[in-house]
């Protein structure tokens, strides 16, 4: 339970004038109190009386009201009480015994209040510096920058002290007519430098510099390390990701290109075989020229990808018929007018797209639900939904588990053999999706296992 008179002991007592009320008004309660217990008890002892109130001005107001008290209440006491009644008397031991255990008592009261009261505000302080402390070490040693923490970590300095303005600069600022500075080091190593106004007390600057400053440079310090270390650990991922692009990049060119270079080279060495009938020729013509689109497709896909990864892929954007661009991307694909079964709404609107680039996108997703379709049509739908297009690409496949839905846009992930045997080179959905959101657009795909799998485009549509 918090203790009833708190109050008296309050960092800062209030006002000397309603100090100066309450003793009057304490005085007089005591002076009356007396009358009807001189009744019952001798009229000299009954000068205890005047002590609470003595006690509580000396405990609430210091010394100097409190020692006011002490004499008002013996001169109360003599004049009204202690004969001869009404005349103001100090000859007799008692009188002066009471006069002088008043002052005793307002002098210790007062001083030991003073103590306490002086405790408390230190008590506080530091508690403040303490919650300033750690706010400052929450905001400067989280995820964020410490260059955007620093002006949230000033300003939270200056409230917390009653600074008219704090700063935290990360370089050597020297001190003017308007600002206070004060050089943040770590050994013989310089940090920064703290600024407040030049107006700033004798009590705050002794403050800061005998405590907030050591703790201030502790906490620089440490988010200074931090984000070297941060800094390390995201060129440590970069690198390692870059390593693992460079050998996945190293497997697809041994393997991807290797395949089609060797089966151009036995097919030429074969066609200058005079042995050749016109059959086997032409047979072996056609596999250069099947394998030559396949190498070259390949190099396209691979300048595209860096591309999009340099972020070197600007679309050029221009109204373009969906329709068209769906249809061309199903000549391109060079399969037959069953493999595909084509469902776009008429009257579709425009959208402001680069055409080479979506048309890539669509070829790329096209190509991959026929590898997978076993043999099936592959649905296309389009139509315009609200502000929005939507092409629905469908398979009968065997479908993409959950953990992989994701995972078939990274770039040379592979998601396995396909049915009939072939694998691809993994560019071609990654490349698929950078093309589409560099378009304002995105891609994504819904399956589930043994049910095919659906890729679905949505591109804004736009005012003409």
């Amino acid at each position: 339970m918090a203790f009833p008179f708190g109050f008296l002991l309050a960092s800062e007592p209030p006002p000397r004038r309603v100090g100066a009320i309450v003793a009057v008004v304490a005085v007089a309660l005591c002076t009356l109190i007396v009358y009807p217990l001189a009744h019952v008890a001798p009229v000299v002892s009954l000068g205890v009386v005047y002590l609470p109130a003595v006690l509580v001005v000396s405990v609430t107001w210091g010394a100097w009201l409190g020692v006011a008290t002490a004499v008002l209440s013996a001169g109360a006491f003599n004049f009204f009480h202690l004969p001869p009644v009404g005349q103001f008397t100090l000859q007799s031991s008692e009188n002066w015994v009471a006069l002088a255990a008043f002052l005793v008592v307002a002098v210790l009261a007062s001083s030991v209040a003073e103590v306490t009261r002086a405790r408390t505000r230190d008590a506080e302080e530091r508690r403040r510096e303490a919650d300033l402390a750690a706010e400052m070490a929450r905001l400067l040693l989280r995820g964020n920058s410490l260059a955007e923490a620093l002006p949230t970590a000033a300003a939270r300095l200056a409230h917390t002290l009653e600074l008219s303005s704090a700063a935290i600069e990360m370089e050597a600022v020297e001190a003017d007519e308007r600002r206070i500075a004060f050089p943040l080091r770590e050994g013989p190593n310089r940090l920064g430098t703290l600024l407040v106004g030049a107006g700033t007390s004798e009590a705050n600057l002794r403050r800061l510099q005998e405590r907030v400053v050591p703790a201030l440079e502790a906490l620089l310090s440490a988010a200074l390390e931090r984000e070297t270390l941060l800094g390390e650990v995201v060129e440590t991922a970069a690198l390692r990701r870059a390593d693992t692009v460079k050998t996945a990049l190293l497997r697809a060119v041994s393997h991807d290109l290797r395949s089609p270079l060797t089966a151009i080279s036995a097919a030429g060495e074969a066609v200058g075989s005079p042995s050749l009938s016109p059959e086997e020729r032409a047979e072996m013509a056609a596999v250069i020229q099947e394998e030559t689109k396949r190498l070259a497709r390949l190099v396209d896909n691979l300048l595209d990808l860096s591309r999009l990864q340099a972020g070197a892929a600007e679309p050029h954007r221009e109204w373009t018929s969906i329709d068209e661009l769906i249809r061309a991307a199903v000549t391109d694909v060079g399969a037959g007018p069953e493999a595909f079964a084509l469902s776009i709404d008429r009257d579709m609107p425009l959208v402001s797209v680069d055409p080479v680039q979506m048309e890539r996108a669509f070829v790329n997703v096209l190509e991959n639900a026929r590898r997978y379709a076993g043999g099936h049509p592959v649905s296309v739908r389009a139509r315009a939904v609200r502000r929005v297009v939507i092409v629905r690409v469908v398979d009968r496949g065997p479908g993409i588990p959950p953990a992989q839905l994701e995972r078939v846009f990274e770039p040379f992930y592979r998601a396995g053999t396909t049915t009939s045997g072939h694998r691809g080179s993994g560019l071609g959905l990654a490349i698929a999706r950078g093309f589409t959101v560099a378009n304002a657009g995105s891609l994504h795909v819904e399956s589930l296992p043994g049910q095919g799998a659906t890729f679905v485009f949505e591109l804004p549509l736009e005012r003409l």
